[in-house]
Protein backbone atom coordinates (compact mmCIF):
# COMPACT_ATOMS: atom_id res chain seq x y z
CA UNK A 1 0.00 0.00 0.00
CA UNK A 2 1.03 3.65 -0.92
CA UNK A 3 0.98 6.73 1.14
CA UNK A 4 0.96 10.30 0.86
CA UNK A 5 3.21 12.17 3.57
CA UNK A 6 3.55 16.09 4.26
CA UNK A 7 5.07 16.79 7.95
CA UNK A 8 5.42 20.34 8.93
CA UNK A 9 5.36 22.87 11.56
CA UNK A 10 2.57 25.78 12.38
CA UNK A 11 3.36 28.95 14.56
CA UNK A 12 0.26 27.94 16.27
CA UNK A 13 -1.05 26.19 19.79
CA UNK A 14 -1.95 22.76 18.77
CA UNK A 15 -5.52 23.95 19.90
CA UNK A 16 -6.02 26.31 16.85
CA UNK A 17 -4.67 23.47 14.39
CA UNK A 18 -7.41 21.07 15.76
CA UNK A 19 -10.05 23.47 15.28
CA UNK A 20 -8.83 23.99 11.97
CA UNK A 21 -9.43 20.04 11.21
CA UNK A 22 -11.56 19.40 13.37
CA UNK A 23 -15.01 21.84 13.01
CA UNK A 24 -16.78 22.45 9.91
CA UNK A 25 -15.62 26.17 9.91
CA UNK A 26 -12.22 25.55 9.69
CA UNK A 27 -12.42 22.77 7.21
CA UNK A 28 -14.12 25.26 5.08
CA UNK A 29 -11.99 28.30 5.96
CA UNK A 30 -8.33 26.10 4.52
CA UNK A 31 -9.87 23.21 2.71
CA UNK A 32 -13.00 23.80 0.80
CA UNK A 33 -15.85 26.11 1.06
CA UNK A 34 -18.54 23.79 0.47
CA UNK A 35 -18.03 21.03 3.85
CA UNK A 36 -20.96 19.96 5.13
CA UNK A 37 -22.09 17.18 7.28
CA UNK A 38 -21.30 15.94 11.25
CA UNK A 39 -17.41 16.22 12.08
CA UNK A 40 -17.98 13.82 15.57
CA UNK A 41 -16.41 10.75 15.57
CA UNK A 42 -18.42 8.59 14.01
CA UNK A 43 -19.94 11.32 11.78
CA UNK A 44 -19.89 11.84 8.05
CA UNK A 45 -18.28 14.46 6.43
CA UNK A 46 -19.02 15.79 3.05
CA UNK A 47 -16.65 17.96 0.98
CA UNK A 48 -17.40 19.55 -2.35
CA UNK A 49 -15.17 20.50 -5.20
CA UNK A 50 -17.66 22.14 -7.86
CA UNK A 51 -19.52 19.10 -9.39
CA UNK A 52 -17.94 16.75 -7.47
CA UNK A 53 -17.15 15.42 -4.21
CA UNK A 54 -15.62 13.06 -1.40
CA UNK A 55 -17.61 11.72 1.26
CA UNK A 56 -15.44 10.98 4.67
CA UNK A 57 -16.50 8.95 8.27
CA UNK A 58 -14.84 10.27 10.88
CA UNK A 59 -12.71 7.20 12.30
CA UNK A 60 -11.23 8.97 15.06
CA UNK A 61 -10.79 12.34 16.55
CA UNK A 62 -8.85 12.72 19.54
CA UNK A 63 -8.59 16.66 21.06
CA UNK A 64 -5.69 18.58 20.24
CA UNK A 65 -4.03 15.15 18.93
CA UNK A 66 -5.22 13.33 16.11
CA UNK A 67 -7.76 13.25 13.27
CA UNK A 68 -8.88 10.19 11.25
CA UNK A 69 -11.05 10.00 8.46
CA UNK A 70 -11.91 7.37 6.14
CA UNK A 71 -13.11 8.03 2.30
CA UNK A 72 -16.51 5.79 1.85
CA UNK A 73 -17.13 7.48 -1.89
CA UNK A 74 -16.08 9.76 -4.08
CA UNK A 75 -17.56 10.88 -7.70
CA UNK A 76 -14.61 12.51 -8.37
CA UNK A 77 -13.31 11.15 -12.28
CA UNK A 78 -10.38 8.91 -10.85
CA UNK A 79 -12.07 9.21 -7.08
CA UNK A 80 -12.65 5.40 -6.81
CA UNK A 81 -8.82 5.19 -6.36
CA UNK A 82 -9.58 7.33 -2.74
CA UNK A 83 -12.34 4.87 -0.98
CA UNK A 84 -11.06 2.93 1.18
CA UNK A 85 -8.10 5.11 1.78
CA UNK A 86 -7.28 7.33 5.10
CA UNK A 87 -6.56 10.37 5.98
CA UNK A 88 -4.66 11.53 9.18
CA UNK A 89 -3.46 14.40 10.61
CA UNK A 90 -1.37 13.51 13.69
CA UNK A 91 -0.60 16.66 15.92
CA UNK A 92 2.38 17.64 18.30
CA UNK A 93 2.36 21.12 20.31
CA UNK A 94 6.42 21.77 21.08
CA UNK A 95 7.91 24.95 22.96
CA UNK A 96 6.84 28.32 22.19
CA UNK A 97 3.37 27.26 20.76
CA UNK A 98 4.54 25.32 17.81
CA UNK A 99 2.51 22.92 16.25
CA UNK A 100 4.62 19.81 14.20
CA UNK A 101 1.67 18.47 11.57
CA UNK A 102 1.84 14.70 10.13
CA UNK A 103 -0.50 14.13 7.81
CA UNK A 104 -1.11 11.33 5.62
CA UNK A 105 -3.25 9.71 2.85
CA UNK A 106 -2.72 6.12 3.50
CA UNK A 107 -4.02 2.55 2.18
CA UNK A 108 -3.43 3.74 -2.17
CA UNK A 109 -3.32 0.48 -3.73
CA UNK A 110 -0.80 1.92 -5.62
CA UNK A 111 1.06 5.13 -6.63
CA UNK A 112 -0.63 6.09 -9.89
CA UNK A 113 -0.61 9.30 -11.86
CA UNK A 114 -3.69 10.41 -9.94
CA UNK A 115 -1.62 9.39 -6.69
CA UNK A 116 0.84 12.12 -8.35
CA UNK A 117 -1.58 14.86 -8.79
CA UNK A 118 -3.33 14.52 -5.53
CA UNK A 119 -0.05 14.24 -3.46
CA UNK A 120 1.03 17.86 -4.89
CA UNK A 121 -2.77 18.99 -4.17
CA UNK A 122 -2.56 17.63 -0.85
CA UNK A 123 0.33 20.23 -0.46
CA UNK A 124 -0.97 23.06 -1.55
CA UNK A 125 -3.62 22.71 1.00
CA UNK A 126 -1.55 22.09 3.66
CA UNK A 127 0.15 25.61 2.84
CA UNK A 128 -3.47 26.78 3.36
CA UNK A 129 -4.09 25.22 6.31
CA UNK A 130 -0.75 26.55 7.75
CA UNK A 131 -1.90 30.02 6.28
CA UNK A 132 -5.24 30.09 8.43
CA UNK A 133 -3.30 28.85 11.42
CA UNK A 134 -1.09 31.47 11.35
CA UNK A 135 -2.76 34.74 9.59
CA UNK A 136 -6.46 33.82 10.49
CA UNK A 137 -6.88 33.30 6.58
CA UNK A 138 -6.70 30.30 4.06
CA UNK A 139 -6.95 29.84 0.94
CA UNK A 140 -9.66 27.01 0.11
CA UNK A 141 -10.62 25.86 -3.24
Amino acid sequence: MEKIFHGFEIKAPASKVYEAISTLKGLRSWWTKDTTGDPAKGGEIRFGFSEYCNIMQVKESVENQFVQWEVKSSNFPLGNQWIGTLISFTLEEKENQITSVKFEHSNWKEASEFYGVCNFHWGVSMVSLKLLCVTGVGAPD
